[in-house]
């Protein structure tokens, strides 16, 4: 169990995530709206990096969500490719009212597996299905390119609170339930002979990290 702060908060496993896809698509109200319940018509386009945190129970473990909001625009990629390490899953996201976010996933998905673990959970969100009239990429076809890619797939609406909770939450539980099988494995393995190297892998995930000076940090 671990204790962090002044307030001693208390957790069984910390899980950094990230959210990445174009900017505009609706990251930072997907974040707000998971981790503070807040929508905010007025968001502005993220500057470099910024992450928020929230703590919850999964499968009766308590997990501590350090989620990244990265930056959508092409200026701010060298800035963020740094984060993408050391974290367990991703939502990519696009808007289903933008084709050309949609045609760019292949592209952050290739930026996503150029950075970050080969084993990294990712799922595919098609957000602000509340534009129902405004509407240009078919679920189908964003279920068709999650199946051909490997991804789980969910369309959401930030702006009215759609499928948020429940995007993350399944996630959350994948990457629980994968940490748990390795932890199951690691402890089958046979233990090294007395006066062996002792080979011991860990993931580290930082509560707090240096951002360069673009960028900014909101927290909860």
């Amino acid at each position: 169990m671990a204790r962090r702060g002044g307030l001693q908060e208390e957790y069984d496993y910390l899980f950094k995530m990230v959210l990445i896809g174009d900017s505009g698509v609706g990251k930072s109200n997907l974040l707000s709206r998971f981790t503070r319940n807040q929508f905010s018509l007025d968001s502005k386009s993220t500057i470099g990096v910024e992450f928020a945190t929230r703590t919850l129970q999964v499968e009766g473990k308590t997990v501590k969500a350090q989620i990244w909001d990265t930056a959508g625009q092409e200026r701010y990629r060298a800035i963020t490719s740094a984060y993408y390490r050391g974290a367990l899953g991703a939502l990519l996201v696009y808007d289903v009212t933008k084709p050309k976010s949609f045609e760019n996933a292949s592209q952050w998905l290739k930026e996503l597996h150029d950075h970050a673990d080969s084993n990294i959970i990712v799922m595919l969100i098609g957000n602000k299905i509340d534009l129902k009239h405004l509407r240009a990429i078919p679920a189908e076809d964003a279920q068709s390119f999650a199946e051909k890619e490997g991804l789980s797939f969910m369309e959401t609406s930030a702006f009215e609170a759609t499928n948020v909770e429940n995007a993350f939450n399944i996630i959350l539980s994948d990457i629980y339930r994968i940490m748990c099988k390795k932890s199951l494995i690691s402890s089958t393995e046979p233990k090294p002979n007395p006066g062996a190297s002792k080979n011991i892998n860990t993931i580290v995930v930082s509560e707090t990290s240096k951002v360069e000076t673009q960028s900014r940090c909101c927290s909860t």
